[in-house]
C-alpha cells in the first residue's frame, strides 16, 4: 500500500480516489461544531487520510437551510478549482458509512510550517503585517489580531468575497508542504445576502492586483457557462446568481472588499 504526500498526488487522481475510493473511519474531530471526521481512503493500493462530514451530522442553523452545508464546500472547491489557485483542497460530494457527505482531501501540515494568521502583541506587529483588530489578554495586555501581506492569503480573500464566506478564521487556513496555503471549511458560504467575516481584511479597499482580476474575469465567463451548472447542483439558482454578481462587482470595482455594516466582520473565535 502506498501513501503519498498531498504534494504529490495531482488533483485528478485525489478527485479518483476521493470518488471511488473505500472509506474507513479513524475518528472524530472534536472541535468542529458539525460532526466531522478523519477516514483513511483506499484505491488499488493508494491510502490517503480524508475528511468526511455527513449530512446528518450538520447542526442547524437559522439562516441556512438544513442539509446543505456539505454542498456548499463542494461547490466551494468548484469555484477554487476554476481560479486555478488551488486553494480549496479537492472535495467531492459522496455515500459514506454514516451516509452522504462532503469527503475532503486532509493536509498534512509540516511541523515547520510558519502560520501567516495570528494574535501579536500590539506594540509589535511583525513588518509586512496588517493589523486587522484589537484584542487584550487575562492580564490587560495589549495584542493585534494579524496576518502577513501574502499574495497567497490575498488570493484567499478574494475566494472569500467570491463565494460570501461567513467564517473564515485562522484556523481554516493550512499550510502545506511545497509552501501551498489551502482555506477549508466553507459550509456557511454562498449565502444571498453579504455574510463575509473574515480575519483576512488587511486588503480593505486596496487595488486588486491585475494577475487577480484576469482570473475573477476567466471565473465570471465560467460561471456563465457550464460552472454555473455544475454548482446548481449543490446550490440555488438564487445563490449562484449572487456569485455571478459579486465576481462581477470585484471586477467592476478592481478593489478589495470592504468590510460589511450590518454583520459581524470577524468570526469568534477568529483562530
Amino acid at each position: 500500500m502506498t501513501t503519498e504526500s498531498a504534494s504529490v498526488l495531482a488533483e485528478e487522481d485525489a478527485l479518483e480516489l476521493l470518488t471511488r475510493g473505500t472509506l474507513e473511519l479513524e475518528g472524530r474531530l472534536v472541535d468542529a461544531s458539525n460532526t466531522t471526521l478523519r477516514a483513511e481512503i483506499t484505491l488499488d493500493g493508494l491510502s490517503r487520510r480524508c475528511v468526511y462530514k455527513p449530512v446528518q451530522g450538520e447542526r442547524p442553523l437559522w439562516d441556512f437551510p438544513d442539509g446543505t452545508l456539505a454542498g456548499r464546500e463542494v461547490a466551494a472547491f468548484l469555484v477554487s478549482q476554476a481560479t486555478g489557485w488551488a486553494l480549496v483542497p479537492p472535495t467531492i460530494l459522496r455515500d459514506g458509512p454514516l451516509g452522504p457527505g462532503a469527503c475532503q482531501l486532509w493536509i498534512d501540515e509540516p511541523a515547520d510550517a510558519e502560520a501567516l494568521i495570528g494574535f501579536v502583541p500590539a506594540y509589535d506587529v511583525p513588518q509586512g503585517w496588517f493589523p486587522v483588530a484589537a484584542a487584550r489578554d487575562s492580564d490587560g495586555d495589549a495584542y493585534a489580531l494579524a496576518h502577513a501581506d501574502d499574495p497567497r492569503l490575498a488570493r484567499l480573500a478574494l475566494l472569500d468575497a467570491v463565494i460570501n464566506n461567513a467564517d473564515r478564521k485562522g484556523g481554516h487556513v493550512l499550510y502545506a508542504a511545497g509552501g501551498g496555503v489551502h482555506g477549508v471549511d466553507h459550509g456557511v458560504s454562498f449565502h444571498v445576502e453579504n455574510k463575509l467575516r473574515t480575519v483576512l481584511w488587511g486588503w480593505t479597499g486596496k487595488p486588486i492586483p491585475e494577475e487577480s482580476l484576469d482570473v475573477l474575469r476567466r471565473l465570471g465567463e465560467r460561471l456563465d457557462a457550464g460552472l454555473g451548472e455544475r454548482l446548481e447542483e449543490h446550490l440555488t439558482v438564487s445563490e449562484v446568481q449572487h456569485a455571478r454578481l459579486r465576481v462581477r462587482r470585484l471586477v467592476r470595482a478592481a478593489r478589495f472588499p470592504e468590510p460589511p455594516q450590518d454583520w459581524p466582520a470577524v468570526p469568534w473565535p477568529p483562530i
